[in-house]
């Protein structure tokens, strides 16, 4: 099967752990383990969340003079490079040495008329207690938001519209290759057109051009699902599948779904729902394609259809166990 992996934030960077380059090999290595297995028996993409090492590096890259701060694209970039490498260290070091394992820096085009432009929502870098979210949020321009019992920056997410790097995405798998991509989304760009008169019409050449966002991971892993005729998306969390009434006397995990049934709940839109959108619109792409949220130590299971949260065009309604 051709499998695409979109690894959650506690795979890289435990919630409050100090984001040092140690704690985040040992998570890469942990997550490593659980993928080695699958990237021996299917063609494997691996995508990844990116929030807390952009953030790290725009606060590190803002303590000095305005003109040295870098935009959330090049950053973007450089995080996609960096954990793309721990990831193919570690995962290189439980493979066969003749597997190959290949990174690829990601563009994704937004819109730049998406409504999310306008409206922040993504949280990004570290947790911070309120007071000193907000002193720093007026320091430095940001939007603050509280996220659980913490403080954290947001900034725009818009929708992804496609991935620019398919074509060789695709030339690695078929040759055998562990591909790495779309990493926190992808390094977010879109399109400006150019006002020249010499041009006309149907030659208006076009700009690409980065911008100041982050792109939901799991939105831009199904479109890079999609793209790549995966068979499976596994949107990888810190939980061992979707739940109805979660936090309540009365929770129940989901077992197995239908996309519609699943869009009629409602899950927060700060943490599952984003996961829930992104496996229901990879289903919904194509006939015969399967989704599932789960926990990343729980894989080969998942990929089994045994555990996590499985959704299919086959399913009816919602089934729990």
């Amino acid at each position: 099967m051709r499998v695409v992996v979109a690894l959650g934030g506690n795979a890289l960077a435990q919630r409050g752990q100090p984001m040092t380059v140690a704690n985040q090999r040992a998570n890469v290595r942990v997550a490593c383990r659980a993928l080695a297995p699958v990237a021996l028996e299917h063609q494997l993409v691996v995508s990844h969340g990116n929030g807390p090492q952009v953030g790290l590096l725009s606060l590190q890259a803002s303590a000095y003079d305005e003109e040295s701060t870098y935009p959330f694209d090049v950053l973007g970039a450089q995080t996609e490079g960096m954990i793309g490498y721990l990831i193919e260290q570690e995962l290189g070091n439980l493979l066969p040495f003749e597997t190959p394992i290949a990174t690829i820096l990601t563009m994704t085009e937004v819109d730049p008329d998406d409504p999310a432009m306008s409206n922040p929502t993504k949280f990004v870098g570290p947790v911070y207690s309120k007071d000193d979210a907000l002193r720093i949020a007026g320091e430095r321009g940001w939007t603050v938001r509280q996220d659980g019992d913490h403080w954290r920056r947001v900034v725009p997410s818009p929708a992804p519209r496609r991935i620019f790097e398919i074509r060789p995405i695709k030339q690695l798998l078929e040759s055998g290759t562990v591909v790495i991509c779309t990493g926190g989304g992808g390094i977010p760009t879109m399109y400006l057109r150019e006002e020249r008169l010499e041009f006309d019409d149907d030659h208006n050449p076009r700009t690409l051009v980065g911008v100041e966002a982050v792109i939901d991971k799991d939105r831009s892993s199904a479109v890079l699902a999609q793209d790549l005729d995966a068979d499976l998306l596994v949107i990888a969390t810190d939980t061992d599948a979707v739940y109805l009434g979660w936090g309540t006397s009365e929770q129940r995990a989901i077992a197995q779904a239908s996309p519609d049934a699943l869009l009629a709940e409602r899950f927060p839109e700060g943490s599952m729902g984003p996961k829930v959108e992104a496996a229901c619109q990879f289903v919904r792409s194509g006939p015969g394609r399967r989704a599932a949220i789960g926990s990343l130590g729980d894989i080969r299971a998942i990929i089994a259809g045994t555990r996590g949260t499985q959704v299919t065009s086959d399913a009816v309604g919602i089934s729990t166990r």
